[in-house]
């Protein structure tokens, strides 16, 4: 029989509270991936890609990590101004640099952002594109230059004595870039007017339209994307060479009172990132690792932007299909623990 003293009876007590303590702390308290992860805003741009990336960032930080996530609305413009004057979204998963490059060189240099991804896709593009029948029809108008000269070839609905060239929507960071190329090339005397479409629906509209009653369209799009894939566009080269940094930089992409003079370019070479708040990077931990691994082949991406076109598919749906058909594509991205928790959640 073991005999207690009072002394040994209360040092019992105190260690058998210390670990009961500690036992239930473990209890309730979060692990330490979600308390490293933490709270994280993202920013959902307009357009189908990075609606698919923000959707796909946020159900993989917040089942595979633990992460409490929150989508926000945003466009290119917009969403840097917010990150870089007041530090949120914490994320920008699809930045398209070229309308903000100086701008965003400034909020680097000044530490409040960072670039976390300088490739989230590959087999970007940028530029100036028509539908594959009228190069059927006019096989020798294929540069730019060549489209330029005719005019009389595609129509402006409301003046058809004047070429339509199709622009970006207002709000749009690569409304700068047309608009002073448009006065770049001398479009206006050359017969054109710069039609704004009004928003991404009604520049994806003019396409579907134009594609399907086999009329010429001419304008600005990007890859990758649906419609792009949908409709086999061309993007055409440039005669013009790049006209160089100081030009695009320093003019091309600013509004037309800070570009007076702007040269003839051939469009810069398309660059993408991933855009984090410095804020965010020190509290990122296993998110901003994530970030750092995560990129989408282009031949995937386009694949799931006709998925969510045909389907009509919003950017969460989407994001959820992406996970279920490609784990071979993500499953490089996350941890083996994490890659376990997001298969097991759809």
């Amino acid at each position: 029989m073991i005999r207690l003293t009072r002394t040994s009876a209360l040092i019992l007590t105190a260690a058998t509270t210390v670990i009961l303590a500690a036992a239930t702390t473990k209890l309730w308290m979060p692990d330490n991936t979600r308390s490293a992860c933490g709270n994280i805003t993202i920013s959902e741009m307009n357009w189908a890609s990075a609606q698919l990336m923000a959707n796909v960032d946020k159900i993989i930080l917040q089942k595979g990590y633990g992460c409490n996530t929150e989508i926000v609305p945003g466009d290119t413009m917009p969403t840097f101004t917010s990150m870089s004057e007041k530090g949120r979204p914490d994320i920008a998963p699809e930045l398209w640099i070229n309308a903000v490059r100086e701008p965003l060189k400034k909020a680097i240099d000044s530490g409040r952002l960072q670039v976390i991804n300088k490739a989230p896709i590959t087999g970007l593009g940028e530029g100036w594109w028509v539908t594959p029948s009228f190069l059927k029809k006019h096989p020798t108008l294929n540069t730019v230059e060549k489209v330029l000269s005719r005019p009389d070839l595609f129509p402006y609905a409301e003046d058809r004595t004047k070429g339509a060239f199709i622009g970006c929507p207002a709000g749009w960071g690569c409304q700068l870039a047309n608009a002073n190329l448009y006065r770049a090339f001398k479009m206006k005397q050359k017969g054109w007017v710069l039609v704004n479409p009004g928003s991404g629906a009604g520049l994806k509209g003019s396409i579907a339209k134009a594609a399907n009653r086999g009329e010429n369209w001419f304008g600005y799009y990007w890859n990758p994307t649906a419609i792009v894939g949908k409709y086999n566009l061309i993007k055409l080269p440039f005669e013009t060479k790049w006209a160089g940094s100081n030009n695009w930089d320093g003019c091309i992409v600013k509004p037309e009172q800070d570009c007076a003079d702007p040269k003839p370019s051939s469009w810069t070479k398309s660059a993408v990132r991933t855009v984090i708040t410095t804020k965010f990077s020190k509290r990122g931990g296993v998110a901003a690792k994530y970030l750092e691994n995560r990129i989408f082949p282009g031949d995937v991406m386009n694949s799931m932007l006709v998925f969510m076109n045909n389907e009509k598919a919003n950017g969460a749906d989407t994001a959820i299909e992406f996970l279920r058909r490609h784990s071979d594509v993500w499953i490089k991205w996350v941890s083996k623990e994490a890659a376990k928790k997001i298969k097991a959640s759809l």
